[in-house]
């Protein structure tokens, strides 16, 4: 069964992510890792001419594939974490845009040679609805790409998260994980041709490492 989010709500906790995660003097910087400088980097993307990030966040991600010359668009659900990052990143040609990523997808009508997410709206959307969309605005041959924390052994699905611990105002969103195998078969039934799960090692042993899934339109 599906979860229940409430789009109102997971809008206002993000919007409270926005206010400790954005960062007036960061700079344009790619990775797929929760580690800095570590594992792979946008080469995963191939060499694209169009991007879509979904589930943008700060954009700094976006920022450093602008300044490569790749014609960017992000979309995140927190109005506040938009204006930020459109603020900062407009003058590199970046565009993001405020909405939730479902409602978005079905309505863009753009085309793009690769979308990703860095542990953004690939782990808090129902990859069932999410992957099928995502696969609809890929050109033939184009890329999906998204990370986040491999699933706690034995802890599969959707999972509730609440932010800032557990005391206070009840805000939380849902995260989804799954065995590499299982995202595998999502795409798969989404339409991918092909699809690849693994989990790069964090740099220091024993600690959490990065699940990256890799898909072929």
């Amino acid at each position: 069964m599906p979860v229940p989010h409430d789009i109102a709500a997971e809008t206002e906790l993000w919007d409270a992510y926005a206010e400790s995660a954005f960062k007036d003097d960061a700079e344009p910087s790619f990775c797929w890792t929760q580690y800095a400088g570590h594992g792979p980097g946008p080469e995963l993307l191939g060499s694209p001419e169009t991007v879509l990030e979904i589930g943008c966040g700060t954009g700094r991600a976006l920022a450093h594939l602008a300044q490569q010359g790749v014609k960017v668009t992000g979309v995140d659900l927190s109005p506040r974490m938009v204006a930020l990052a459109s603020s900062k990143w407009a003058p590199l040609g970046v565009r993001i845009e405020r909405a939730e990523i479902l409602d978005w997808l079905a309505a863009d009508e753009g085309r793009y040679d690769a979308v990703y997410s860095v542990f953004g709206a690939a782990w808090f959307t129902d990859p069932s609805r999410l992957f099928p969309l995502v696969r609809k605005r890929l050109v033939p041959g184009g890329v999906f790409v998204f990370s986040q924390p491999p699933a706690i052994p034995g802890a599969y699905g959707p999972q509730g998260m609440y932010k800032g611990g557990f005391a206070g105002k009840a805000m939380f969103t849902y995260r989804y994980s799954y065995k590499p195998a299982v995202w595998e078969r999502h795409l798969l039934r989404a339409g991918f041709t092909s699809a690849e799960a693994t989990v790069v090692d964090a740099p220091k042993a024993g600690h959490i490492g990065t699940l990256i899934v890799q898909a072929r339109a």
